[in-house]
């Protein structure tokens, strides 16, 4: 079999109306948008904002998200023509199947399952940091070594530094996600919704409490002179500090991999993605301004700036509301990053690359509940037990990479079959999409061979994989030929 075969868009939706394999048509318009939100508000802005800003934008760190959204916006689009021509779960994996063949296909969806994996393990471990700071301003201590992976030091409260054991909580919160994420898309989403609007309020109120107290000497330099080494500030600051809070506008494209439990996902699909992106870019842009206003940005090196600029001001009694603020937003990114794993892995069985138990749907609940089960129990070992400086920057780079493929295939796709009925169409083709491939590239570049070398390594156990069981079992292989789908 060729490993560039491509299933046709006729056969892949033939595949998603098969009643073994169906799942539940409930999302609107309003519950895309919310689920992209509550994926993309979360740790990116409430930490790695600060920590871009520190190390290598300076208050440009605005300027630096302005340059992640343009990146994410022309993948948007290319996200939004194939989420209406191919209305069905998978996301990128299923885009590339269609375009660029199996094993393009199989890397990006393996791509894709440590992207989702390593996301919500880093949001769960900051999850667990936040709960266990504000149990405390309450009198409430949980035992040290367990809020800690063995690799991470932690202070007992007599100042003692002593050596994690496991992070639970971390455990604990993705445990119950995951149960979650069994019971039904439409209990996860209107979850998932009361949570968005919690953190939209705790954002809004910073923006508007903040603004009040912006010194605007903290804006001088905007974008400070380069130290010497790449990423330092200046321009290859901006591009670095870009590529490190492209973390925070992860979460768009997890709208996707819910296409098929929507309810009119040719209509309704470009509204969620562009317009949860559109929100989150907006409220990005004031909330970077206010936090270097309030801030100067040498100091925003820290683990919650947020809170640090809340010292600025004398309602110290919003500490603990945006710390509860942060708690909820944290709690939708894990959320709609285990709904995209188990979606995606959902497609792959489905197409027989991996085992069948990927794919079986609840009689009940109608979810792939075993799916959700065994990933909860691949997530939990890298939220219990790794520090958050290893998982942390993974997930960007490979968000990016399955971006670029997007692109890519949005192109292929308009060369290869101009005449597919397209309910939404990217405009401006090829241009839109050599822009996204340039841009997204370049962020993924930024990132440093580290996070080059772990995507690697990744990807060549994907490969060992695919070669050993994905491609002898693939339902494109009938009697050793290649057919058409």
């Amino acid at each position: 079999m060729s490993l560039f075969a491509t299933k046709s868009v006729d056969r892949i939706m033939q595949e998603s109306a098969d009643s073994k394999h169906q799942l539940k048509r409930t999302l609107g318009p309003a519950q895309l948008i919310a689920l992209g939100i509550g994926a993309i508000i979360g740790a990116g802005l409430f930490s790695l904002t600060g920590v871009a800003a520190a190390q290598n934008s300076g208050p440009a760190v605005a300027l630096s998200m302005v340059i992640a959204a343009i990146g994410c916006a022309f993948a948007g689009l290319c996200y939004s023509e194939f989420s209406c021509m191919i209305p069905v779960a998978g996301s990128a994996y299923t885009y590339a199947y269609t375009t660029l063949g199996e094993w393009i296909a199989w890397i990006i969806g393996w791509d894709l399952v440590l992207e989702y994996a390593v996301g919500s393990s880093t949001v769960s471990i900051s999850w667990s940091a936040y709960v266990v700071s504000l149990l405390h301003t309450f009198g409430i201590n949980l035992p040290a070594q367990w809020v800690a992976g063995p690799f991470e030091a932690v202070k007992l409260p007599d100042g003692t530094m002593v050596q994690g054991y496991a992070n639970i909580p971390a455990v604990i919160v993705v445990f119950l996600i995951s149960m979650l994420l069994m019971l039904g898309i439409k209990e996860s989403a209107r979850t998932n919704a009361v949570i968005v609007v919690i953190k939209l309020a705790v954002v809004l109120v910073f923006i508007g409490v903040g603004w009040s107290y912006i010194n605007r000497a903290n804006y001088t330099p905007f974008i400070p002179d380069n130290t010497g080494e790449f990423g330092h500030f200046g321009i290859s600051g901006l591009m670095m500090g870009a590529g490190t809070i492209f973390f925070a506008y992860i979460g768009f494209d997890a709208v996707s991999t819910a296409a098929q439990e929507c309810k009119n996902p040719q209509k309704d699909m470009p509204i969620g993605i562009i317009g949860s992106l559109a929100v989150c870019t907006v409220l990005y842009i004031l909330f970077a301004l206010v936090l270097t206003g309030m801030v100067p940005y040498k100091e925003l090196g820290v683990a919650a700036p947020v809170a640090l600029a809340i010292d600025k001001t004398p309602y110290l009694w919003m500490n603990n509301l945006v710390k509860f603020g942060i708690i909820c937003g944290f709690t939708s990114v894990i959320l709609v990053m285990l709904l995209g794993q188990s979606r995606v892995f959902y497609s792959m069985s489905r197409d027989g690359l991996v085992p069948k138990v990927f794919s079986d749907i609840h009689p009940k609940f109608q979810t792939p509940w075993r799916s959700n089960l065994l990933f909860f129990f691949f997530v939990s070992p890298f939220s219990a037990f790794l520090p958050l400086s290893i998982v942390g920057h993974m997930t960007s780079i490979g968000t990016l990479f399955a971006f670029v493929i997007v692109c890519a295939g949005v192109w292929v796709m308009r060369v290869k079959n101009p005449n597919q009925p397209r309910p939404f169409k990217t405009p401006l083709v090829p241009l839109v999409p050599i822009l996204g491939i340039g841009v997204n590239f370049a962020l993924m570049y930024s990132l440093g061979w580290s996070n080059w070398l772990r995507l690697v390594v990744w990807l060549v156990i994907g490969q060992a994989i695919y070669f050993g069981y994905g491609r002898a079992h693939s339902h494109l292989r009938v009697g050793g030929h290649t057919v058409s789908k």
